[in-house]
């Protein structure tokens, strides 16, 4: 697995937002400023957060976003894979996004990789937003 500048840019935006203690819309240039991330780059993150329904907007002059759900109820994996799909380290071994690969012809080694992909998948499933703010 690794991870995206885009994954990296969401979960940036997202504790962010998170972050937030009111409920506010946070302008997407804000987010940008504040995370040192490309503004329109950001924007396209937004919209697949949007569209996964992890975050909400609103539109105009006093518009931004707001997290659509609780920042502790937004695991790290659905975000990894929301923007970087599979979290094993090779797609052989991948419990959603399984593809052959030679690495196949040698049992241990495929042992060994889908021990890492479930220690990667433990810890990602069970730390959310919320555990990192």
């Amino acid at each position: 697995m690794k991870l995206t500048s885009r994954c990296e840019y969401a979960m940036l935006a997202l504790v962010h937002l998170g972050r937030q203690m009111t409920e506010e819309l946070v302008s997407v240039d804000e987010i940008a400023r504040a995370q040192k991330i490309p503004p329109k780059f950001l924007e396209q993150i937004m919209l697949a957060l949007k569209r996964a329904k992890y975050v909400r907007s609103c539109k105009g002059r006093q518009g931004g976003y707001q997290l659509a759900k609780a920042a502790d109820k937004i695991t790290l994996a659905e975000i990894v894979r929301l923007f970087d799909g599979a979290i094993a380290p090779t797609e052989s071994v991948s419990k959603y996004f399984y593809e052959p690969t030679p690495i196949e012809q040698e049992d241990q080694l495929v042992q060994v990789f889908r021990e890492i992909r479930d220690w990667a998948a433990q810890k990602l499933e069970t730390t959310t937003i919320g555990d990192v703010l």
